[in-house]
């Protein structure tokens, strides 16, 4: 696929699934990761023909410009559609499918040093919610969804739905911690009110 086919591409795609796009030329002018794919096209081109350190400059020059960070060894597929963008990493040698959303704050992180294959592949159609970290060289299967706030340290089976850890709170003057959720308008696990 051809820059223009996948710029194209990629303008099509945030059209159909963002509401608050209102037309093709907002989305090429306004939207941080159409800048932050059009560089990274450019810098892993450059990467792969043996210009790690231009690469590197362009792909820094990029995380200014846009707070996205894309490091130019990491395969991009099209379609890719970061969602506000700001504070996403893609490690060296991660791999993005096609038709993938990541929403702002994700990693797709390394867990080793050596020069291997050590970030995440991310199969096609895959979601990823804010702040979700994915580390490691694990495999997150077609058209899995993945909950914001999430680590993910092993592999995903396509389709399937990952939710974050139940979030745990421990009230003033208690030391019981307890879930922090409410069924109803009135829960057994909060303090009751003096008086």
């Amino acid at each position: 696929m051809s820059f223009w086919q996948r710029l194209s591409y990629n303008i099509q795609r945030v059209m159909a699934l963002d509401p608050a796009a209102k037309s093709p030329w907002m989305v090429f002018w306004t939207y941080p990761h159409i800048k932050a794919l059009n560089y990274h096209y450019i810098a892993h081109a450059l990467y792969v023909k043996g210009h790690p350190l231009l690469a590197r400059l362009l792909a820094k020059r990029a995380r200014r410009v846009t707070g996205i960070e894309i490091h130019p060894g990491a395969q991009i597929g099209p379609g890719l559609f970061m969602d506000h963008g700001m504070g996403i990493v893609i490690g060296e040698t991660a791999i993005v499918g096609k038709d993938v959303t990541l929403y702002q704050g994700v990693t797709l992180g390394g867990t080793k040093l050596d020069p291997v294959k050590r970030h995440p592949t991310l199969e096609d159609h895959v979601l990823i919610g804010a702040g979700t970290k994915i580390l490691g060289n694990v495999t997150i299967g077609q058209g899995a969804k993945i909950g914001c706030n999430v680590v993910i340290k092993q592999d995903v089976p396509a389709g399937a739905i990952v939710y974050e850890a139940p979030v745990w709170i421990k009230y003033p003057g208690q030391d019981q911690i307890v879930p922090f959720y409410k069924t109803s308008t009135s829960s057994a696990s909060e303090p009751k009110a003096k008086g």
